[in-house]
Formats: C-alpha cells, structure tokens, sequence
C-alpha cells in the first residue's frame, strides 16, 4: 500500500509542485486548501500517512491548525513549510508538534527527505506505542488488524467474552494469530495490565508438565533443588493461556480439569492445595471433538474449556486485510532493519493478495521480512518474493478473454511454441511444458551477463534489479565463475 501525504497550502501551484514530486516517488496525494480542511481530513481519515504543511494561510494559520491537530490526539506526523526559514518559525513548528521543516521553495530531494524522516518518526512511535502495550498487558481489539467481515465477527465476540470471566476457546489453524486475539481479550478485560502468562502445550516435556503447570516443592523430587511457583500461580491474578491445549496428555488433562472447577492447585510435593485465581484462555489447530470421540481428550474438559468459542478465520478467508498487515509488517520491519521500504507495488500487491497462505499471517509475516531485508528499492517488488511468485496462478485483467484449457491452447499454439526453443532463454523444455522459474531466471542471467560484457551495473539496470540483489542471485545460481571470466 502507498503511503498516503496530505499537502495542506493555499497555493494550487505549490501543491502541484509537492504533488508531482512525491508521486514520482510513489506516494499517495491528497489535498486541503486551509487549516480547517486539512483538521476535517485528518479526524475523518484514519489512513493518512504524513502531513506537509503551510505556516502561512488566510485565516487560520499553520501554527494554530498544527496545536489544534495535536490537542485532538491525532498523532499524525507533520512536516511544515514556509517562505521565510527564520529561527522563531522554526522553534515555534517544532514546540507545536511539527517533525521537520523546509523552506519554499525547496528542491525534490529535500522535500523526499523530510517526508521519508517524517514517516520514519512515525513508523518508530507507532512501535514503541506497540511495544509498550504489549509490555503491560493492555492489548486491545483496536490493536488487531483488519477490517474484514470476519475480523469483525472475532472482534464482537471477543469484546464480549472481555466483559466477563468466561473461559474462551480459540479455534483456528496454525498461525493466525490465536494468542493476539487473547491478548486482546485480556487488555479489554477488568484484568488489563495483570499478569499473561502463555504456555505451549504442545512443546512441554511430558515428564515436566505438571511440574511446569503447578509448579513443585524444594526436594519433590530428583533435581528439585528450589522451589518453583508453576505456571498457574505465575498468572495469578492474571490471565494463562494454554496454547495447543489438545496436545496434553490425558493424566494432565484430569488435574487441569480440577484446577478450573476448585480454582485450586496441588505443586508437586506439597502437602496441601494452593487457591490461584486465574482466568484460562485456551486455544487449538485441532479439531477437540473428534479427539473427544477418539479417547484423546477428556469430554468433560472439552465442556469446560469450550464454553464459549471464537473461530479465528485463516488469512485466504480475509483476504482483503492482506494490504493492511503487509503494510503493518513494513513499518516493523523498517524499524527493526534500519530500512525505508515505503510500500508494496500494485502487481506484488495482487500477487500476494492471490495466494493461499497455507502458514496464515505468520508465514506473511516471514515473508515480508525476508523481502524488507533483501529488497534495494523503496517499494517491494514482485520479485522480491520468489517463494510465492512461482506459486500464483497469472491474474486475468477484465480486457482478458476468459482463460481457455492450457492443453487446447499449446495444441492451437504448438507451432509458435515450438519456436521459442531457439530463443537465448528457453522458458519451455523438451515436452514444450514450461520450465521451473530459478531455472529460466539463471539463464537470463548468465544470458544478461554475457551480453553486456559483465558490467553488472549494466545488466542489473537492464533487469530492474538492485546490484546487490543481481550479485546474490548470481551467487545463489553459482555463476561467480562467469562474472570473473567477464570481468
């Protein structure tokens, strides 16, 4: 997604100027004519990125239109601009809330600057505001992304499920996000700010569990040196999370079914109960009844723990919150990485839009990040996600003829197919199937390398890429030999 500039000048002629700059460089324009329209865009549109604007306007000017942005909470980076660069105007806009200056009129490479800075500072408070919620617990719905049908239906339920004690049972596949939606059930609950402890059921060892869950006595048994508290009274006054609760075994399953009737837990070795009051949240990729059915897991768990269920849908079943969370991704990834990727263009965009993502939003996630981390360029290309570019079927535009059988279609074309073998790259093979993406991309490049002599800048200009990114590609497809020959 681009990132979206609001220009706010009185002048047409400048904000043409500022337009066209930013623009060129990928960003997203819109318009406001004074103080009052830009304050009115900004409390109605949510997804505005950064603010460029005029100090000196008719009737409200930009110093009173900045204080009266930040007195509405509307955090909001700003960038102001003005004819006379004095000290005063400087330190005022700054005092006001303003993240740079420049002066008018100023070359595109200083105008890029400061929004690109102004971005930056914007990304890296929105991480820090993350961070800090997630440090203390105060998780909300709000904090969710997307706006899906089916993140709304999530968000109610949840909302609700926050307003009492109720165990909740999150279900859902891998990697959708099930311990966010309880963190956020949490951080809207009387116990915001208290102790969440998760636990993944799945990875403890089995001859650890109870120990680990309810903790132990010093001396309970072999290496007990200390006493441990256990994960029950850890959270005690808090939330505990047991994540793939599926996965414990069915001894463990008796003496949990006991701590949530009794409010109540016996450590290992200890000779008498410990009360905790603890509020479960629990969460499964299984199916629990069919292993209820199958003597895997207690029924009378199930009930317990299945009172009131929340389905948390996979990420092909929200595909239009995809642009959203790449764009969540970026502004984390450039923080973590020192990077500056503004956004993700329109054709990479419907590609990754267009896959399944078996993994859900864990797998965009890693995604992102690997591209955020090779990418040379301000906007993610398609490219840069090889893993998911060979797997998307091509996206039919309207002007398309509907798409005819692959077969019937190499019949009709044979001929012309045929030909393509005395191309430099082949991109069919003998059977005049297609051949595998890394295979005609190391072709091209060895084709490219040859053709231009071996000047890389050459031929990584000639392939649109970045030249660290055409010399990893080389180095991934072994053709280091083949570039010193040239060279």
């Amino acid at each position: 997604m681009a990132k979206t500039i609001l220009i706010c000048d009185d002048d047409p002629t400048q904000r043409r100027l500022i337009q066209a700059v930013l623009e060129r460089e990928g960003f997203s324009v819109l318009h406001a004519e004074n103080g009052n329209e830009a304050y009115d865009r900004l409390s109605q549109n949510s997804g505005i990125d950064a603010v460029i604007l005029d100090l000196v306007m008719p009737g409200q000017s930009g110093i009173d239109t900045l204080k009266e942005i930040r007195a509405a909470g509307i955090r909001t980076p700003v960038v102001v601009l003005t004819a006379s660069g004095g000290i005063d105007t400087v330190v005022k806009a700054m005092q006001a809330g303003a993240q740079d200056f420049f002066i008018k009129p100023a070359s595109p490479e200083r105008i890029l600057v400061s929004v690109r800075n102004a971005l930056q500072m914007g990304d890296l408070s929105a991480e820090v505001a993350r961070l800090k919620k997630h440090t203390a617990n105060r998780i909300s719905f709000d904090d969710l992304i997307g706006a899906s049908a089916a993140m709304q239906i999530v968000r109610r339920l949840g909302e609700r499920a926050a307003k009492s004690s109720i165990p909740v049972l999150i279900l859902g596949e891998s990697g959708v996000g099930k311990e966010l939606i309880a963190r956020a059930i949490q951080g809207s609950s009387e116990r915001a700010g208290k102790a969440f402890v998760a636990v993944n059921c799945g990875a403890l060892p089995e001859n650890l569990v109870e120990s680990i869950l309810f903790g132990h006595e010093k001396g309970s048994f072999t290496g007990a040196s200390d006493k441990h508290l256990g994960k029950f009274q850890e959270a005690n006054g808090g939330t505990l999370f047991l994540d793939e609760v599926g996965e414990l075994p069915l001894d463990m399953q008796v003496k949990l079914l006991r701590a949530l009737q009794e409010g109540e837990i016996d450590p290992v070795g200890s000779k008498r109960p410990v009360k905790v009051d603890v509020r479960i949240i629990s969460a499964t990729n299984r199916n629990l009844a069919d292993q209820v059915k199958a003597g895997a897991f207690r029924e009378d768990l199930f009930y317990r723990l299945n009172v009131f269920p929340i389905e948390a849908p996979s990420l092909r079943e929200r595909r239009e919150d995809i642009p959203a969370l790449i764009d969540h991704f970026i502004r984390r990834f450039n923080i973590e990485e020192g990077k500056r990727v503004t956004g993700v263009s329109g054709d990479a965009l419907s590609m990754l839009t267009a896959y399944d993502w078996p993994g859900n939003v864990r797998q965009l996630e890693n995604t992102v990040y690997r591209a955020i981390v090779l990418s040379d360029s301000p906007h993610l290309q398609a490219f840069d996600f090889p893993a998911i570019s060979g797997q998307v079927a091509p996206i039919m535009t309207s002007s398309e003829a509907a798409p005819q059988s692959v077969v019937r279609v190499l019949e009709e074309h044979h001929e012309a197919l045929s030909a393509l073998h005395d191309a430099p790259v082949r991109i069919l093979d003998e059977a005049g199937h297609l051949r595998k993406l890394e295979d005609i991309e190391r072709d091209l490049i060895e084709h490219a390398i040859g053709v231009y002599a071996g000047h890389m800048s050459e031929v990584a200009r000639r392939l649109g890429i970045g030249r660290s990114t055409l010399y990893r590609k080389v180095r991934d497809c072994g053709l280091e030999g083949l570039v010193k020959e040239a060279g």
